[in-house]
């Protein structure tokens, strides 16, 4: 049963530096995809942003925003 729980206590662990790098890879490849596009809008929300292309397309990136410093 410890043995159990372990397994699962290790899957919800995350590793900030591993997450951070993580997000930073995935942001890249989404921004590759918006060469030669025109963004409409974006958005900082609580917990991500939100770029919205003129053909209606919507990327999110999370991982940017933290507490901290004034925005």
């Amino acid at each position: 049963m410890n043995d159990r729980i372990d397994e699962l206590l290790e899957l919800i662990e995350v590793e900030p530096d591993a997450l951070r790098e993580a997000e930073f890879m995935q942001a890249q490849a989404i921004l590759e995809t918006l060469v030669g596009k025109t963004v409409s809008a974006a958005e900082v929300q609580d917990t991500r942003i939100v770029v919205t292309t003129t053909d209606g397309n919507r990327y999110f990136f999370y991982g940017f925003l933290g507490q901290g410093g004034e925005r």
